[in-house]
């Protein structure tokens, strides 16, 4: 059962808190999944509609540059220059554009109208590129035209000259494309490695989350069978508690609604055999009740009768007859003893109302003292009375607490019985007054403690075991508590809570009981 002020997780709270985690982690991976399958997708649209395009249109381009720089190293030995001339006329205003155009097409279709601003900075660089190799074509139609018109008017030294300087153009132009298509398969390669870095990643990811998966799974099977066991043993309890089996039993410690239920059904136990106690405490009383009106009936007239007749027979004895003396207050003693063994009987069985009155405690309690002073002495105790000033007074039966205190106060002095030192005391406490009496004896066990104030209980071999249960009784009828500790220093406290009367400016008189007030078993 958890503890007034401690937070309480439910078990529901729990489980789903579990499940939130597990769906957490697994919605980052699907998420990122998603994120990467998206951007897999757009690389390989891109790849597809831009880098593959682009590279065959480069490579074309280098094609027909490669063939533009051999047939620029023959031009000068053909012999007829005329027709290799419409060859190259048709390069400079067909071939060769209509290449740069395939490269700048692709180029524009791939990067420029992507969404994605890398992409369209890739696309533009690359279209400079491609521009300024374009840019460095510009002269070659003239050049071309010089070097055909020096080679009609037989100038091959010139010719010679001019060829060389267009063929180191063309490799240069050759060498310009090849970097731009190298440049160009560098970024598929990248994207390849990107592709397999995701992938990498992925297959970790769905590693690592199935390995959580099954490493939170079973930590939360193991937990939900810990914290669902109470519900095996309070299923046992109420088995054995329908069998009749009342003992208490110890709780599983678990802060949830399940350990609360344990924790509630032990209670309910535990009030169930405090029930049956106090049924079985109800009986026996009654059953005190009919013997106690047998005893009137058939002892207690005859005791009478007896110690009368005793009496007459010790007026009768001479003065020197000390024998027959002895024998005759012998029984007499037993008479008294008999006599009062009844009287405590009828004390429980009758259960007499007190007649409250407002009463100083603290005087109560120092005349009880001086009348038990001198049996104190007797026995080699040494006692004494500490009354608080300034006391509230009490509605309290004078008769019956003193009665209640002649009972503590002989426990007391039997607990003692090689002397010792006994202290009452009365003080204030919250709303009422606290009397204590405080012994020095070898103390009570716990079990010995439990049972204290049950009827015929005793741990005397002369006690009848129902001094502390009317001490009890009487103490309830004034509305007060009664306990019983062991002292720090050694020795047995009994403590007597009263309530203090409800009008702080009552005094000290007869106040007429209530005639529903009854005395409580």
């Amino acid at each position: 059962m958890s503890l007034p002020g401690q937070h309480r997780r439910s078990v529901a709270a729990r489980v789903l808190l579990a499940y939130a985690i597990v769906a957490f982690v697994f919605s980052l991976v699907v998420g990122w999944s998603v994120i990467a399958l998206g951007q897999a997708a757009r690389d390989a649209d891109l790849m597809r509609s831009g880098y593959l395009p682009l590279a065959r249109a480069l490579r074309d381009l280098v094609s027909v540059q490669d063939t533009w720089n051999t047939q620029l190293n023959h031009v000068t030995t053909v012999l007829n220059p005329a027709d290799k001339r419409v060859w190259f006329d048709t390069a400079v205003r067909i071939g060769r554009p209509k290449k740069f155009g395939e490269v700048r097409a692709a180029i524009s279709r791939a990067f420029e109208a992507s969404g994605d601003s890398a992409v369209r900075a890739m696309g533009s660089a690359l279209q400079r590129e491609t521009s300024a190799i374009e840019q460095d074509l510009v002269q070659d139609p003239r050049l071309l035209a010089e070097l055909f018109d020096l080679l009609q008017r037989g100038q091959a030294d010139g010719a010679e000259r001019l060829r060389d300087r267009l063929v180191t153009r063309g490799y240069q132009v050759t060498r310009s494309l090849v970097q731009l298509d190298r440049k160009v398969m560098h970024n598929v390669d990248l994207l390849n490695d990107q592709a397999r870095m995701r992938e990498r990643l992925a297959l970790r990811l769905l590693l690592a989350s199935a390995a959580f998966s099954v490493l939170f799974g079973g930590a939360m099977a193991l937990y939900a069978r810990r914290v669902l066991r109470p519900l095996g043993t309070v299923t046992e309890r109420a088995k054995a508690v329908a069998k009749g089996d009342l003992t208490p039993r110890a709780v599983l410690a678990s802060n949830d609604e399940i350990g609360e239920l344990a924790g509630t059904f032990e209670s309910m136990v535990a009030a169930i055999a405090r029930a049956n106690e106090q049924l079985l405490a109800s009986e026996r009383l009654a059953t005190i009740g009919k013997m106690a009106a047998h005893v009137t009936h058939e002892i207690r007239n005859p005791l009478s009768s007896i110690a009368l007749n005793v009496e007459l027979l010790e007026e009768e004895l001479p003065v020197a007859e000390s024998e027959g003396r002895a024998l005759l207050r012998a029984i007499k003693n037993e008479v008294e003893r008999l006599t009062g063994l009844s009287a405590q009987y009828l004390s429980v069985a009758r259960k007499q109302p007190p007649r409250l009155e407002v009463e100083d405690l603290g005087e109560i309690v120092a005349e009880a003292h001086e009348f038990m002073r001198r049996e104190l002495q007797r026995r080699h105790v040494e006692s004494c009375v500490e009354v608080e000033d300034g006391l509230p007074y009490v509605r309290a039966d004078e008769a019956q607490l003193k009665q209640a205190l002649y009972n503590l106060i002989t426990n007391a002095s039997d607990a003692m019985p090689s002397g010792g030192r006994l202290i009452l005391a009365v003080v204030r406490s919250g709303d009422g007054v606290v009397i204590t009496v405080d012994d020095d004896g070898p103390g009570i066990d716990e079990a010995t403690r439990q049972r204290l104030f049950e009827p015929f209980f005793t741990t005397k071999n002369h006690g009848t075991g129902l001094g502390l249960a009317i001490t009890r009784q009487i103490i309830q009828t004034h509305g007060g508590l009664i306990d019983c500790s062991s002292r720090a220093e050694g020795g047995t406290r009994f403590t007597i809570h009263l309530p203090a009367c409800e009008d702080p400016s009552a005094v000290p008189g007869p106040v007429s009981s209530p005639p529903s007030e009854q005395l409580q078993g």
